[in-house]
């Protein structure tokens, strides 16, 4: 039997700074190189471009994301590329460095042409912007809840596209009851004294206004109000263009008398070690998510989370941790719901949920079927 065809695959986003779509674009980089594959990216830079080509991957510096013309423009430039490393999958997850891939990819010849691959990380704007995610001849969905989105605002897409593969958390890295060391905790609590000695309740994200960062201090008032030793951890950084909300939100803690019961850690590469130590993780968007990888990421290392009964949050804590799901219609109720998990937690339970292998099998299975199947037009 012949060797399996060796694949050479270019991965196009924004950047490479931090999220769960960047993690994603590096450990399918890194699968794909343990393959014996070719892992090309594209994408403006950022620290984390050295991990991915410590992995044998290769990085090519282009302003892909940029939200302008120009952009688009460098589709005959992007075309070229694309004939002289011989890409077999061309793999879109982000809309403008979508656009460019699809007007290059659209003037080749479609009998030699790269197979064409969307994937839809997040519940966009209904508009034709962002219809460009729907038109690969392999959709990813990030999710149940992301498919259901595509089939309502996106009728014309064919279902048998549309190919779900959740995102996932290995176990390994993300092990069942595991705790951060003394000698972080002694660092972490000498940065943030006030959280010493406190019942730990974490917000992670990054500053934006849908993250629910304001629900989070009129709950943490709440239970203080109420005699709880609570603390509470809003963990993530804010760009240059919501400083202005971190400063209201900063303004907000101030006011209502919270400045010694709530942190603002800013972003940190220790997250794991935060999650791991808090009481309580939260999800509070006031939409839903596509996913919420941070909440599957608190759950495989058995720490509860409590999040709003919608989108890919809702998917995951109905299939590991229902006792966590909040009604998003009814604070009130939510809040009730969060003091009594506080009071008296339910344990998180132990299993393989949403493997990453699985994520990394299924899309390089997709690939690899793509590259056998017959080319339509």
């Amino acid at each position: 039997m012949a060797d399996p065809k060796k694949l050479t695959v270019l991965q196009l986003l924004p950047a490479l700074e931090s999220g769960g779509v960047e993690r994603g674009t590096l450990e399918i980089a890194q699968a794909l190189v343990k393959q014996g594959h070719r892992a090309l990216v594209m994408s403006a830079g950022g620290r984390l471009v050295e991990s991915l080509v410590q992995s044998g991957a290769e990085h090519y510096t282009w302003p892909v994301g940029v939200k302008s013309v120009r952009t688009l423009l460098m589709a005959r430039r992007l075309r070229r590329f694309l004939i002289e490393h011989r890409v077999d999958i061309l793999h879109a997850r982000s809309r403008v460095p979508a656009w460019l891939a699809w007007l290059a990819w659209r003037g080749m010849d479609p009998a030699t042409r790269p197979r064409f691959v969307t994937t839809v990380h997040g519940l966009y704007g209904v508009n034709r912007y962002s219809g460009i995610m729907t038109r690969g001849e392999a959709v990813i969905a990030v999710s149940n809840t992301v498919r259901a989105y595509i089939l309502e605002h996106y009728p014309d897409t064919l279902p048998w596209r549309i190919h779900v593969i959740h995102r996932g958390v290995d176990g390994e890295a993300y092990p069942y009851g595991w705790k951060p060391d003394a000698t972080w905790r002694a660092q972490f609590f000498a940065q943030f004294p006030a959280a010493n000695d406190r019942t730990l309740i974490t917000l992670p994200g990054r500053i934006t206004r849908l993250k629910g960062h304001e629900d989070f201090i009129e709950l943490i008032g709440r239970l203080k109000r109420r005699g709880l030793p609570v603390h509470g951890l809003i963990v993530g950084g804010a760009t240059q263009s919501k400083q202005r909300y971190l400063q209201k939100l900063y303004y907000r803690v101030r006011s209502a008398g919270l400045a010694s019961d709530i942190t603002f850690t800013g972003q940190r590469d220790d997250l794991k070690h935060i999650l791991a130590i808090s009481r309580l993780v939260l999800s509070l968007s006031s939409q839903p998510e596509s996913f919420g990888r941070t909440t599957l990421e608190a759950l495989r290392l058995g720490v509860p989370v409590a999040g709003y009964a919608h989108g890919g949050v809702g998917e995951i804590l109905r299939t590991v941790y229902p006792d966590g799901l909040l009604p998003n219609d009814n604070f009130d109720a939510s809040c009730q719901r969060i003091g009594q998990l506080l009071a008296n937690p339910q344990p998180v339970p132990e299993g393989d949920f949403f493997p990453l292998q699985a994520m990394l099998d299924q899309t390089l299975a997709l690939y690899e079927q793509l590259t056998r199947a017959p080319r339509i037009g």
